[in-house]
């Protein structure tokens, strides 16, 4: 049985690529803030899932991989669509449901998609897209293709059957995918120690055969270094791969979500924390940024923002005449 490694972070990094992680983290944060106050004053309906606190593990990961790379996500995406070079406009676009959103409009908050840069989604089925996941990779496989597919998913996913369908299908037919699971520690409002007699995640990966590491979630140079190494092993054998991010969300399940589950205590001294705070200090510590580039980004995180909500605003609306459009396939 393989056994579970647990990656630390580097001591050092380049300032121009950490300069390029804190940017990435700090237009995930403030986009989702801005996306909460437009829910709100109702300028975005439906369902709204926050990223706030885990904008480590998708930026770590997504910096990791090639233009080429497959990538599927949970319906709490926003940060892995913009760390992926979805346009921000496009996104708050499509979450006001204009047209000139990412799916046009019809998908929402919960189901981004860009195919022309290999984000299949955006998955509102907890679990569904696991198994989507390892067709793709086979599918790479069978095509000889150079790529991986990267599945993102929660800890709540890995109590579901789909969960281990997958991981025993991906090492019975030895696949290029690598598993990434974001363990918050609460599906919903269900505490990990409702829901899994094992509470390490990690511990699932070997029991298939997979090469498991475990990494803290709170560190993008942490979650960097493992997946970087996680897609040379994957490139170098074809085979599966697990990476298990314990990390924490800042803010409730979603807008709809009273969040009576947790303790308040519990949350602060996870905020502690933080990853955006945690690169800042770091870079300023090696003297890479002073205090006044912190306002400056934070300036131009702003402005992007804004950009993104006005381009949003001035979208347009599908006509009623073609709300049964790409229900069926046409051919021809």
């Amino acid at each position: 049985m393989e056994e579970v490694q647990t990656i630390q972070s580097l001591p050092a990094i380049e300032k121009n690529h950490g300069l390029d992680l804190l940017y990435q983290m700090m237009l995930i944060r403030r986009f989702e803030e801005k996306s909460a106050e437009l829910y709100t004053k109702e300028k975005i309906r439906g369902f709204l899932h926050l990223y706030v606190g885990e904008e480590a593990v998708a930026v770590g990961v997504i910096n990791t991989l090639s233009a080429d790379d497959n990538i599927l996500c949970t319906y709490r995406e926003h940060g892995h669509a913009l760390a992926r070079g979805i346009d921000a406009g496009m996104i708050m676009a499509e979450m006001y449901g204009k047209q000139e959103g990412c799916s046009r409009g019809r998908g929402g908050s919960m189901h981004l998609f860009d195919a022309k840069r290999k984000f299949y989604g955006g998955n509102a089925i907890v679990g569904g897209h696991l198994a989507m996941s390892v067709g793709m990779a086979l599918a790479s496989k069978k095509q000889k293709k150079n790529n991986i597919t990267v599945c993102f998913f929660g800890e709540g996913a890995a109590a579901e059957g789909e969960f281990h369908e997958a991981m025993n299908l991906a090492a019975l037919w030895s696949v290029p995918v690598l598993f990434v699971c974001e363990n918050n520690l609460y599906a919903m409002g269900t505490a990990i120690r409702y829901s899994h007699a094992v509470t390490e995640i990690e511990k699932k990966g070997p029991a298939y055969g997979i090469e498991t590491v475990v990494v803290d979630g709170m560190d993008v140079l942490a979650v960097e270094n493992a997946a970087g190494r996680a897609v040379e092993k994957i490139h170098a054998t074809g085979k599966p791969y697990f990476i298990v991010c314990n990390t924490y969300r800042f803010r409730a399940h979603s807008m709809f979500d009273a969040e009576l589950y947790r303790d308040k205590t519990e949350v602060e001294e996870w905020k502690k924390r933080d990853p955006i705070p945690k690169l800042q200090q770091q870079m300023l510590g090696e003297n890479f940024i002073s205090q006044n580039d912190i306002v400056i980004m934070s300036k131009k995180v702003e402005d992007e923002v804004q950009k993104a909500v006005d381009f949003a605003e001035a979208g347009t609306w599908e006509p009623a005449e073609e709300l049964t459009k790409f229900v069926y396939s046409e051919n021809g």
